[in-house]
């Protein structure tokens, strides 16, 4: 039995973040946990932008409503679902995911919670699990899936070097200079290849 474990931003949609910060002009905003390994450091730097600037929930809302899935993503998460199970492992928030999960065809995904004021303003986050990407994939292995890794970033490691199979997908490069051992798919075709061979 085998379960498919992935990150979502970077890998099968843009990273939200990214295109908020493009939008609305502010560099700071790109910072993602590609440059910042620690989540709540990088969460409290961006939820202390977006009450300096005076954005809210809404405003985040628009942008999300305007991005799609990678070109090729839809038609891997396709293939992946009609081979065995899949479930994305993500460090964003429901209320940022829900477009774009309808777009890849409403995968399984498991993710974090907004905290949001009466105003509208993100207040705070809260964290379904602390490191839950890693528990997940030791819960999947006690239920004795043979399990699957991927994912782009620092917060991906924990839940890929768990995984009975692992690979790195589209990973900054000094990411890949640190992990040597690790598979690197840069096309959704490489790494439907390294998953084919495990199926």
């Amino acid at each position: 039995m085998n379960i498919v474990c992935l990150d979502l931003e970077g890998v099968l949609i843009p990273e939200i973040w990214i295109a908020f910060a493009e939008k609305t002009g502010i560099e700071a905003l790109k910072r993602t946990t590609r440059d910042e390994p620690c989540y709540d450091t990088l969460m409290r730097y961006r939820l202390d932008i977006l009450d300096k600037e005076g954005f809210k929930l809404a405003d985040i809302e628009e942008v999300i409503g305007t991005l799609d899935p990678l070109p090729g993503a839809k038609e891997f998460v396709s293939w992946v679902t009609s081979q065995t199970r899949l479930v994305i492992l993500s460090d964003t928030f429901s209320q940022f995911a829900g477009p774009l999960m309808a777009k890849l065809g409403n995968p399984t995904l498991f993710c974090h919670d907004l905290v949001i004021d009466e105003s509208g303003r993100i207040a705070d986050y809260q964290l379904r699990l602390k490191d839950h990407k890693r528990k997940a994939v030791e819960a999947f292995k006690a239920l004795n899936f043979a399990t699957f890794a991927a994912g782009d970033s620092y917060n991906d490691l924990s839940m890929i070097d768990t995984a009975d199979n692992k690979a790195l997908f589209c990973p900054p490069q000094r990411l890949i200079d640190e992990r040597p051992d690790l598979k690197v798919a840069t096309t959704h075709g490489e790494l439907r290849e390294i998953i084919s061979s495990i199926l």
